[in-house]
C-alpha cells in the first residue's frame, strides 16, 4: 500500500497537532453506519497505536490503518487538504474515499 500525503495536508496536520506526541491514523469508521461493511474514513490523531494496527510510510509521516479494515482502502492512496472546503481529502486514482475528512484529535484517557 503507498499513501502520499500532499505539501498542503503536510502544513495542516503539522499545524493541529503541533505540541502533541501521538500518531496519524486513517479509521475505517463504523460507530452509527449500521453494520461493518458501511463505514466512512475518518483520520484519527491518537496517543498510543493498537496492536491490531500496521504502520504504512509515506512521504512525510508514518499512518496506521487497522488490518482488519485494509479490505475498505485502495493500494494506492492520497491524503490532501482543500481549502475551499476547509477539509482533508482521502483520494486514489480510482475513487474519492472521503471528500470532507476531519482531522479527529483522541485524548489519552487514564
Amino acid at each position: 500500500m503507498e499513501i502520499n500525503i500532499t505539501a498542503e495536508a503536510v502544513k495542516k496536520i503539522t499545524e493541529k497537532t503541533e505540541g502533541r506526541e501521538g500518531y496519524l491514523k486513517l479509521k475505517y469508521d463504523t460507530d452509527g453506519c449500521g453494520c461493518a461493511v458501511n463505514g466512512v474514513v475518518a483520520m484519527w490523531f491518537v496517543p498510543e497505536i493498537e496492536e491490531d494496527e500496521i504502520a504504512i510510510e509515506t512521504n512525510d509521516k508514518t499512518v496506521y490503518l487497522e488490518k482488519s479494515k485494509m479490505v475498505f482502502f485502495d493500494e494506492q492512496m492520497k491524503i490532501d487538504f482543500s481549502q475551499s472546503t476547509n477539509c482533508f481529502q482521502l483520494k486514489s486514482p480510482q475513487q474519492i474515499l472521503n471528500g470532507h475528512m476531519s482531522l479527529i484529535i483522541k485524548e489519552k484517557t487514564d
